[in-house]
C-alpha cells in the first residue's frame, strides 16, 4: 500500500486552520480578561466591547477637556443643556435611564459631565457615543457665546455698594465659582440728589444795643415772651421779645458769659462762664441759688436735659461735667476729648449727651454709664457748634471744613453742607427744615435741612461806627414758634431776623444746581 504524502499546499491550509481555531479560542478569554480588569477600576459589572474604545475615549476626552478649561468661565450651552430631554424623546437612547445618567438638566451642577452606568453596548456619558463629532460641535458652537439667562433670583435689596448684575446675556452663578465673563461689575444705584424745599429769604427786623461787649451766649425761654443774653462785659440781660425792650439785668459773673440755659421744668437760669463758675439763678427772686464747682478752666458751654434735672457743661479741661441740679454733686465726668469742649447739646433718647471739641471730633455719649458710645473724626478741624433738629433724630455739626449732618442715633453720616468757608460759631435750626450758620467774619448762610442746598448768601449789618473786624457772629437761636431768629454778634449789639413775607417762588426761584458726585464723609 503506498503511503499518502500531503502537498505543500494541505500544509498550509492546516496550518491555517489551527492557528484559526486557537485564535477563536483565545477571544473569549481575552474578553473575559478585559472585562474583569474594567470591572475592577469601574466598581460594577456591564457588558463591555472592544470595537467602541477608541469612540468613547474620544468622547470621555473632550468631555474631560470640557469640564477641566471651560467650567470654570463658562455656563452650559443651550445645545448640551437639552440633551436629556432630547434623548427621552427621540428614544434613540432607550438604554440610558434618567436615573442613570446625567442629562445636564440643570444649567450648573458640581459635576457637568461624568460617566454613568453602562448597558448594552453603549455607555453614557451626557454624549451620543455614536456620534461624537457632532455633539462636540454643538459643544463648540455653544462655548462660541450662546449662554443660557439667569435662573437665580436676584436680591430685592443688594446691601453691598457693589453688587454682581447680569447683562442679557448673562449666566448665573455656580456655588464657589467665579463670575462668568458676561457680568460686571455695576454699582447698584445712582447717586439722586433730594429736591430742596422752597424757603423764604430772611431779612433784618430788628437791632438791640446794650451790652458794652461782644454777646457770647443767648437763651430763649419757653413760654416765648422773653430772652436772655450774656456778653463778655460779664453781664445777662433779660429782654422782651416782642417789643426789643430791657427788663432785667443780672450781675454776679466775674469773667466773660460763656453759655446760657433756661430750664422749662423749673423757674431758673443757668449760666456759665470764663471764671470756671457754672450759676442757677432763681427768675423770682433775681438771684443765684446754687453753684456748680468742679471745673478746672473756663466753662464754655452748657446745656439742660429735656427730661432730667440734670445739667451738662463742657469748658477747657477737655471735660464734660454732668450735674444734678437739686443736689449740685456731680453725677459723670465724661472725658475723652483732648482739646476745649467748645459745645454741648442734650436729647431725650441716646445719645443724651452730644460734645463737640478743638480736637476736631464729636462724642456721643451713653448718659447711665458715663461712657462714650461712638466718636465721629470726620471733621479736620475744631468743632465748635452743634444744633439738634427739633423734629428728626439728627444733629448737625460745624467745623470750618465742612458742616456735617448726622443721623443718631449711632452718627451716621448723611451730608455735607458745603459753601461756608469761614470759622462757623454758630449753627441753629428751625422746625422748618432752615438751617443757619453763622460765620467768625459775618458771613450768614441758610441751608435747607433735607437737601443741603444753601437758599441764601449774606453779611451781617454792622452798627455804625464799628470796625469792619467786628462783623463777627458768635451765637444765634430761633424763638420758640421759629419765626425769628437771634444772633449775638461782636459789633456788642443783638440783631433780630425775620422772613420775608413778600418773597415768593416767583421772585425768588430755587436756584439748585446738584453735582454729579456725592461725599461720604
Amino acid at each position: 500500500m503506498q503511503a499518502y504524502k500531503s502537498s505543500p499546499v494541505d500544509v498550509a491550509n492546516g496550518v491555517a486552520a489551527k492557528v484559526s481555531h486557537n485564535t477563536n479560542s483565545l477571544e473569549p478569554s481575552i474578553q473575559n480578561t478585559v472585562e474583569g480588569t474594567h470591572n475592577l477600576f469601574q466598581g460594577r459589572s456591564a457588558p463591555f466591547s472592544l470595537t467602541e474604545v477608541d469612540s468613547k475615549s474620544a468622547a470621555l476626552k473632550i468631555a474631560v477637556k470640557y469640564r477641566d478649561e471651560y467650567l470654570s468661565s463658562r455656563s452650559i450651552p443651550r445645545s448640551i443643556d437639552r440633551i436629556g430631554a432630547k434623548e427621552g424623546s427621540d428614544g434613540s437612547n432607550n438604554n440610558v435611564t434618567s436615573g442613570s445618567s446625567l442629562a445636564l438638566t440643570e444649567p450648573l451642577a458640581p459635576k457637568l459631565i461624568t460617566l454613568g452606568n453602562q448597558h448594552g453596548n453603549k455607555m453614557a456619558i451626557g454624549l451620543k457615543p455614536t456620534n461624537v463629532d457632532e455633539e462636540v460641535q454643538k459643544v463648540l458652537d455653544g462655548l462660541s457665546g450662546k449662554q443660557t439667562k439667569s435662573k437665580t433670583k436676584k436680591p430685592k435689596k443688594p446691601t453691598r455698594e457693589l453688587i454682581l448684575a447680569e447683562s442679557e446675556k448673562g449666566a448665573s452663578i455656580a456655588n464657589g465659582l467665579p463670575p462668568p465673563p458676561g457680568q460686571q461689575i455695576v454699582r447698584k444705584r445712582n447717586y439722586e440728589p433730594v429736591k430742596p424745599e422752597w424757603h423764604a429769604p430772611w431779612r433784618l427786623m430788628r437791632v438791640i444795643s446794650g451790652h458794652i461787649g461782644w454777646v457770647r451766649s443767648l437763651a430763649v425761654e419757653p413760654g416765648n415772651k422773653w430772652f436772655a443774653s450774656g456778653s463778655v462785659d460779664r453781664t445777662i440781660k433779660i429782654w422782651d421779645l416782642a417789643s426789643g425792650t430791657l427788663k432785667l439785668t443780672l450781675t454776679g459773673h466775674i469773667s466773660p458769659v460763656r453759655g446760657l440755659a433756661v430750664s422749662s421744668r423749673h423757674p431758673y437760669l443757668f449760666s456759665c462762664g470764663e471764671d470756671k463758675q457754672v450759676k442757677c439763678w432763681d427768675l423770682e427772686t433775681n438771684k443765684v441759688v446754687r453753684q456748680y464747682h468742679g471745673h478746672l478752666s473756663g466753662v464754655y458751654t452748657l446745656a439742660l436735659h429735656p427730661v432730667l434735672d440734670i445739667l451738662v457743661t463742657g469748658g477747657r479741661d477737655s471735660v464734660a461735667r454732668v450735674w444734678d441740679i437739686r443736689t449740685k454733686q456731680q453725677v459723670h465726668v465724661l472725658a475723652g476729648h483732648k482739646s476745649t469742649v467748645s459745645s454741648v447739646q442734650c436729647q431725650e433718647a441716646d445719645p443724651q449727651v452730644i460734645t463737640g471739641s478743638m480736637d476736631s471730633t464729636v462724642r456721643l455719649w451713653d448718659l447711665a454709664a458715663g461712657k462714650s458710645m461712638a466718636t465721629l473724626t470726620h471733621h479736620k478741624k475744631s468743632v465748635r457748634a452743634l444744633a439738634l433738629h427739633p423734629l428728626e433724630f439728627g444733629f448737625v455739626s460745624a467745623s470750618s471744613d465742612n458742616i456735617k449732618q448726622w443721623r443718631c442715633p449711632k452718627g451716621d453720616f448723611v451730608q455735607n453742607f458745603e459753601g461756608h468757608n469761614s470759622i462757623v460759631n454758630t449753627l441753629s435750626v428751625n422746625s422748618d427744615g432752615v438751617l443757619f450758620s453763622g460765620g467768625d467774619n459775618g458771613s450768614m448762610r441758610f441751608w435747607d435741612w433735607k437737601s443741603g442746598y444753601c437758599f441764601q448768601e449774606a453779611d451781617t449789618i454792622v452798627q455804625p461806627g464799628s470796625l469792619d473786624s467786628e462783623a463777627g457772629i458768635f451765637c444765634s437761636m430761633f424763638d420758640r414758634t421759629g419765626f425769628r431768629l437771634i444772633t449775638g454778634e461782636a459789633d456788642k449789639t443783638i440783631k433780630i431776623w425775620k422772613e420775608d413775607e413778600e418773597a415768593s417762588e416767583e421772585t425768588h426761584p430755587v436756584d439748585f444746581r446738584p453735582s454729579l458726585s456725592r461725599r461720604r464723609h
